[in-house]
């Protein structure tokens, strides 16, 4: 059912929007305890939500497919389905002690999918928005946002972290938000006006339910294990030094080493980003993306032909500040800082470029930093 004939049925319904996200800099750092610095996008999932008659009812939009559940007996895990993301939420507020009443929910949206843009976290959030309205209950922001990685970790069984449900409850317009996912302490990094984020999807897909993102983090977990017997006060890799990591080389298989590297200058990385931010370096802040990059293809081993196709093209084009892998890896998109004066010719240029290097038509989208999730009037 397309969503304004749902809103025009039946009951009244409430409206809720929130948006995807791009990640500047800062990857695979968050369930690490480290630093990110995403901005939220201005694509967004809009969730309508009304009481259902005791069961539960959800309609998708993009999947054209209507899915049914039982109220009191919400499953506890997935079933490997996109129904999954507002299920789990639903699940993981349960979880919280609030009463979830039967409902019916409508799901629409332009995130891309499997872009690694955040399409499931923008889903979990609208979700989480909608239903704590229809209880009648109130969570702070970084609750609810744990509640939705919660949800994709235990219920969909992706191990991600808090980011991508951070920042799509708490983003700011034309801010990025550098965070720290160990104290969920942040500060708003205004993005300068002359620059637009533009956005390259390489049209190859990644699943994060599996696969080289779930390989990535036990790796990562693996090095913080022998890190911590090296020295007890390493709980997580923000933690540990490159001295420390140097001094456990031989104790490390190459892999969970060179994993472990990109995770600590990573977060220097992010930290030296937001200082340039802060005082309008664009220059500097352009080199770090280019070493995070190169540190995501080299260390994390985490790119793909496409991307890095991408983000040389990038480099070569006026107007290109800073280009780089976004998201978890293993496809997805770029994202690229480009002066305002040269966004749409950038964007024509890197598609025509992309096609005669790969023959895939890459998406690319022009993009603001977006406000966080919101009730619509």
């Amino acid at each position: 059912m397309a969503q304004e004939d749902f809103e025009n049925a039946g009951a009244e319904c409430m409206r809720f929007a929130a948006p995807g996200r791009v990640n500047l800099i800062g990857e695979h750092t968050d369930y690490s305890g480290g630093f990110v610095m995403p901005a939220a996008i201005d694509f967004r999932t809009v969730a309508a939500i009304r009481g259902g008659s005791g069961g539960i009812r959800i309609d998708s939009e993009n999947f054209h497919e209507t899915v049914e559940y039982s109220a009191t007996e919400i499953p506890s895990a997935g079933r490997q389905h996109w129904s999954d993301y507002p299920m789990g939420v639903a699940w993981s507020l349960s979880q919280e002690g609030i009463r979830i009443p039967g409902f019916e929910l409508s799901l629409s949206g332009d995130v891309p999918l499997g872009a690694g843009l955040s399409s499931s976290a923008s889903i979990e959030v609208a979700t989480a928005f909608a239903l704590l309205a229809l209880a009648g209950r109130e969570m702070p922001l970084a609750r609810i946002a744990l509640a939705c990685q919660r949800a994709e970790n235990d219920y969909v069984g992706a191990r991600c972290g808090i980011m991508d449900q951070f920042i799509a409850c708490a983003g700011r317009v034309d801010h990025a938000l550098m965070l720290d996912c160990r104290s969920l302490e942040y500060r708003l990094l205004p993005i300068p006006p002359e620059v637009r984020i533009v956005i390259c999807n390489s049209m190859v897909k990644h699943e994060h339910a599996g696969g080289g993102y779930n390989t990535r983090r036990r790796e990562v977990e693996e090095g913080t294990r022998i890190l911590h017997r090296f020295r007890p006060a390493i709980a997580e890799l923000r933690d540990a030094r490159e001295t420390d990591l140097n001094a456990c080389a031989g104790q490390m298989p190459e892999n969970v080493f060179r994993r472990c590297r990109h995770i600590i200058t990573e977060n220097k990385r992010v930290e030296d980003a937001a200082a340039a931010l802060e005082r309008g370096d664009l220059a500097a802040f352009g080199a770090l993306m280019v070493d995070a990059h190169r540190s995501m293809r080299d260390d994390f081993q985490a790119s793909c032909e496409e991307l890095d196709i991408l983000v040389e093209i990038a480099s070569t084009l006026p107007g290109c500040c800073g280009a780089r892998m976004t998201g978890g890896g293993f496809g997805g998109c770029t994202v690229n800082l480009v002066r305002q004066e040269s966004a749409e010719e950038f964007r024509d240029r890197i598609r025509e470029r992309y096609r005669m290097a790969t023959g895939f038509d890459a998406e690319v989208y022009l993009c603001r930093a977006s406000g966080g999730a919101c009730r619509l009037a």
